[in-house]
């Protein structure tokens, strides 16, 4: 009875996770959107300064930045003729604050099961 409690529980819970994250997510999923965010965490880059180091095109750079915009994790300012892309505090803190969430739960389940194993464990 109780194993079934807490494994529904889990299923709400995981359920409510990807349902208020699942821009941040799925725009950090991607290998290409993952390189360009860290290249921005380094410092705040053009369309085509951030296409002069990856393999794509810099149609590509702008759509992957588009849905990094619409998660939240990066904004822009216009420079001249160019969009200066960089990472957006509030975004980051979003996703800092996600991971903790998460590590937090992780570790005192841990803890609750190491300081109290089920009795058929040996």
């Amino acid at each position: 009875m109780e194993h079934s409690r807490l494994t529904a529980q889990a299923h709400r819970f995981k359920f409510a996770l990807v349902a208020t994250n699942a821009k941040l997510w799925t725009a950090l999923g991607d290998s290409t959107r993952r390189t360009i965010f860290e290249l921005l965490v380094e410092q705040p880059c053009s369309v085509s300064g951030l296409a002069r180091v990856l393999p794509v095109t810099r149609p590509a750079v702008s759509q992957h930045l588009k849905v990094l915009k619409d998660a939240g994790l990066v904004a822009d300012t216009r420079s001249g003729k160019e969009r200066i892309y960089r990472i957006d505090p509030d975004g980051l803190a979003s996703l800092r604050a996600e991971i903790d969430q998460f590590w937090s739960k992780t570790l005192a389940s841990y803890k609750l099961a190491v300081e109290h194993p089920k009795k058929d464990q040996p």
